[in-house]
């Protein structure tokens, strides 16, 4: 199966992710690392990356699928065609795609969360609330059935929550 996680930055989707990976034993691909990784190699940031990053992330999950393996997608996937991007390559697979949306329900929490975090990603300056209030309104509409799980929930129901929703999901 692909899980793909979708939510704006510092919801906690990545936190989510790496719990529901340790759970249920799949790799976790993560698009942030893989951009910071480009301009580590010296990919100029004047070039598409986020794009690249897309990119580099399915073809991981590509390999990890075809091995028979459970992965799971940790981006914002704002965009109607990241979230198209992951519907295709469980096609591929003929695997069920399942997305996971991420929202913190209480803006000041989400904000300080944003503001206070440092994922040791190495050259990736963490977006700044202005910049989260951007993709906010440029989130695509959903037409894809999905769970929506909120942070301001324990982290063990959510995750409990999660492999509910996936078992139904199979």
């Amino acid at each position: 199966m692909l899980i793909a996680m979708v939510g704006l930055p510092g919801a906690g989707k990545s936190s989510v992710a790496e719990a529901l990976g340790r759970k249920v034993t799949a790799p976790v691909v993560s698009v942030d690392p893989i951009e910071a990784a480009m301009w580590r190699a010296g990919v100029g940031r004047d070039q598409p990356t986020g794009l690249a990053a897309y990119v580099v992330a399915e073809a991981v999950a590509d390999g990890v699928l075809g091995m028979g393996q459970t992965v799971i997608v940790d981006a914002v996937n704002a965009a109607e065609a990241a979230r198209g991007q992951w519907r295709l390559l469980a096609d591929r697979h003929c695997v069920p795609v399942v997305f996971v949306e991420v929202v913190c329900s209480d803006p000041l929490v989400h904000r300080r969360r944003l503001e206070n975090r440092s994922r040791g990603i190495e050259g990736f300056a963490e977006p700044t609330w202005e910049v989260v209030e951007g993709l906010r309104k440029e989130f695509a509409s959903w037409t894809d059935h999905r769970l929506v799980l909120d942070t301001m929930t324990d982290m063990s129901a959510n995750v409990a929550t999660t492999l509910g929703f996936l078992s139904a999901a199979v």
